[in-house]
């Protein structure tokens, strides 16, 4: 069983009383527990660890250190030596522990595997939510993923028990909801390979979305690297209270930040506000904390936490918090990078949307906003859940809303549906009467899974391209992203705002003021919901889900068939040449956001994850190409034909042609899939050269040996032609802060030259030189 260190001389456990790290085993389920006394090797840190490392790093610095770099500085390798300059240094950490989820899961443990490792060093789980297509309901729902992901369930389990790595399986739910159920604490460094890992920041850790390939380095005992991150305060004060939630806040940030507001900083929350939010929904504000582009979000140790832990069955954490409480909050006078002010009594209800999530409006304003822009009024479908609003406290207040409409005799004019962040949300649901209430009035209860968030949806309630409304409580918004429909417009809010919509069909219904119609033709006003933050009778666990690895694994056998078209081998990328790149193609220069969900998209290609070749079909097919405003369209310079852009990739590799894409600003936003990087390079990619990128996917092509490249000037961007052949010099001479130079030669046989910066450091550009990180590592062993 998988457990948390806890370094404190009070608690002699069965290591002895001379030992000095201790684990507090997490609680996976009633049906899963193990004694306390249960030691897992590989862990490193420790709150006493941690705050010896603080230390060391506050001497040095002589200044308050706020929240965020408390924890991040606590888990330095080298707390003497390494040099600390927010923005600017690249740190070395030792993280706690690493979480995955399935569908980015194949390609780490993939990976892993290739580096010949035989075990995991840290503590490390993968999570099965991701390959579950909604369709009916829960129920059905999951056996049929079953019976389709049956290849790949059975190399993740067996990859897992062969490798040290827990899994937990499907059905047991959200991987972030899992995580917050029994991973995250006060004070924990957990990296996962999703962008909404930041979840965990609810409970006072941080936790920070990755690729695959840094989940192998830590998986492998290497420390890892992450750009000392900057640090936002988020000063809160007033209360929440009538139809205000916690998704408010994050709602207003991202339309105050952007989506690339955060980049390259922790978003930390303070402030005397704090304490009127739920544990669940301080979870809620970290998890979209990734729209906005942050490294992850936190908020500091309290009373809220606390009593979650309880519930939780982690009395013994919380109480171990309780005694290094000083390292679990920012210090008195600490400074930050930038402040924002959000007064909770003043926040209105919010609505963000469509096709990004930083386009906010409150909530009394979207009807007569959407009727001025032409966005559908009707509102076709209402969902609630996904990892960021599915907890207890959420399904109850949604559940509050839909009791007072059948009440009155009313159903949901829109179709409705809730997904359930785990199982042991789900039973306690089901046990409490809130799922058949939700169930009742007209709502369908998903599997616990990611399901319509992520596009595993099999909608057929309307036509590709037919316009129309839905209104959602998930993260993220982005064209097609919920139903691959490029038509449908997509607004994330709160559930219970998400409930009254579903109630009324249309975006002109304001629940704070505005009436609904019974059946009998009365007319009546919903109250402001209410729900209890957690549960009264405790959590009930429902069915155990969880497999612990064996003690001894190394008969276990982990197969990967030839002739799979789900899964596949890794072979090693070609290493640098020790030459600059001449006369590139650009394979595509593309026109405005560009996300990963554009570069690699999700919904039914998920199901190729685990196969590098066949995901990277999908290579930028949703990207739309400046030069004829199509996507999935581009020239094939050596033929002079219009082909599928994965096609025309394919073709120039075939060639012997390398190939850039050009890029706009904030260059892969979104989710932290490593395969937008893995298609590039396997496809003969070369570099990536844009205004700007997301922090994560700007690491995740560097682990591949690609070059991710900015614009000096951004103007430069202009220059450069879809015909043009593009050479980069420099690479002889790589060296951290040195920009490179491209030289481009247009078709008419005239050139321009500009300077392109990068952030690579000294290890990063060995990366490069040796093929991607993988390589570097195997040659290093």
């Amino acid at each position: 069983m998988a457990s948390y260190c806890m370094t404190v001389t009070r608690l002699r456990l069965a290591l002895g009383s001379g030992a000095k790290r201790f684990h507090v085993s997490a609680v996976f389920s009633a049906k899963a527990k193990v004694a306390m006394s249960r030691f897992e090797p590989g862990s490193s840190i420790s709150y006493e660890k941690m705050h010896e490392n603080i230390s060391i790093v506050r001497r040095r610095l002589s200044r308050p250190l706020t929240l965020s770099e408390k924890i991040v500085y606590g888990h330095l390798d080298d707390p003497a030596g390494q040099e600390i300059d927010r923005g600017r240094t690249y740190l070395r950490l030792r993280p706690d522990r690493v979480a995955m989820q399935d569908a980015t899961a194949q390609m780490a443990m993939l990976q892993f595997i290739s580096s010949g490792l035989p075990k995991v060093a840290v503590p490390s789980t993968i999570h099965c939510d991701h390959l579950i297509e909604a369709q009916v309901g829960g129920v059905q729902d999951l056996q049929r993923a079953k019976e389709i992901n049956e290849e790949v369930y059975n190399f993740l389990a067996t990859a897992a028990a062969r490798y040290g790595v827990g899994f937990w399986k499907p059905g047991s739910g959200i991987i972030h909801q899992i995580i917050l159920e029994n991973y995250a604490y006060p004070g924990v460094m957990l990296i996962g390979t999703d962008s909404h890992t930041p979840n965990g920041g609810g409970l006072g850790g941080v936790c920070i979305g990755v690729g695959g390939a840094d989940a192998v380095d830590v998986m492998a005992g290497i420390p890892w690297e992450l750009k000392c991150p900057k640090v936002i305060g988020v000063r809160l004060t007033g209360t929440l209270s009538g139809w205000t939630s916690p998704k408010d806040i994050i709602l207003k940030v991202a339309g105050i930040l952007t989506v690339k507001g955060g980049t390259g900083a922790i978003v930390e929350y303070h402030g005397p506000g704090v304490d009127s939010i739920s544990c669940t929904g301080m979870a809620t504000i970290c998890n979209m904390g990734a729209e906005i582009g942050a490294t992850t979000s936190v908020f500091p140790y309290n009373h809220r936490m606390k009593t979650y832990l309880k519930k939780t069955g982690r009395e013994e954490i919380a109480s171990v918090a309780d005694e290094f409480k000083e390292d679990l909050v920012p210090d008195e006078g600490c400074e930050y990078d930038q402040v924002i002010e959000v007064n909770l009594s003043e926040l209105k209800p919010h609505i963000n949307g469509p096709f990004t999530p930083d386009l906010a409006h409150p909530v009394s304003e979207i009807g007569a906003v959407a009727k001025k822009n032409g966005w559908p009024l009707e509102v076709k479908v209402g969902l609630i859940g996904s990892c960021t609003n599915s907890s207890y406290e959420d399904m109850g207040r949604a559940a509050s809303l839909a009791k007072q409409a059948l009440d009155q005799g009313l159903k949901c004019k829109a179709q409705f549906t809730i997904t359930p962040g785990s199982e042991q949300i789900r039973a306690t649901i089901e046990r409490d009467g809130y799922a058949k209430i939700l169930s009742d009035v007209g709502g369908v209860v998903l599997a616990n899974a990611c399901g319509p968030c992520i596009g595993q949806w099999d909608r057929r309630d309307v036509k590709k391209g037919e316009k129309n409304t839905i209104v959602t409580s998930f993260n993220r918004n982005f064209t097609a992203r919920n139903d691959a429909n490029p038509a449908t417009h997509a607004f994330v809010t709160s559930p219970e705002i998400v409930t009254a919509f579903a109630l009324a069909g249309t975006l002109s219904f304001n629940p704070e003021t505005d009436y609904l119609i019974a059946p009998s033709g009365e007319k009546f006003k919903l109250e402001p919901p209410t729900g209890d933050e957690l549960p009264s009778r405790g959590f009930d666990p429902g069915q155990d889900t969880y497999q612990h690895p064996p003690a001894e694994s190394s008969s276990v056998k982990v197969d990967v068939s030839p002739s799979s078209n789900r899964l596949q081998l890794l072979e090693p990328f070609d290493k640098w040449n020790g030459k600059d790149l001449e006369n590139m193609r650009v394979l595509i220069k593309v026109k405005g956001k560009c996300t990963t969900d554009h570069i690699s998209a999700a919904g039914p290609w998920l199901k190729f994850r685990g196969h590098l070749d066949n995901i990277s079909n999908n290579l930028l097919i949703g990207a739309v190409n400046i030069e004829n405003n199509a996507v999935n369209k581009v020239k094939n310079q050596l033929t002079g034909e219009y082909g599928g852009v994965p096609d025309v990739a394919r073709f120039y590799r075939a060639n012997g042609v390398n190939w850039v894409v050009v890029g706009d600003e904030n260059y892969g936003e979104g989710s932290s899939r490593e395969h937008a990087a893995l298609e590039p390079r396997h496809l003969g990619g070369r570099a990536i050269i844009v205004k700007s990128f997301a922090r994560i996917h700007e690491t995740n092509l560097k682990k591949q040996g690609l070059l991710p490249l900015t614009f000096a000037n951004p103007s430069d961007y202009e220059k450069i032609r879809p015909d043009d052949k593009i050479s980069i010099f420099g690479l002889k001479s790589f060296a951290p802060g040195k920009p490179l130079t491209a030289v481009i030669k247009h078709a008419d046989g005239s050139e321009e030259s500009v300077s392109l910066n990068h952030t690579f450091n000294e290890t990063q550009i060995e990366w490069f030189k040796a093929g991607s990180a993988l390589n570097r590592m195997k040659e290093l062993q």
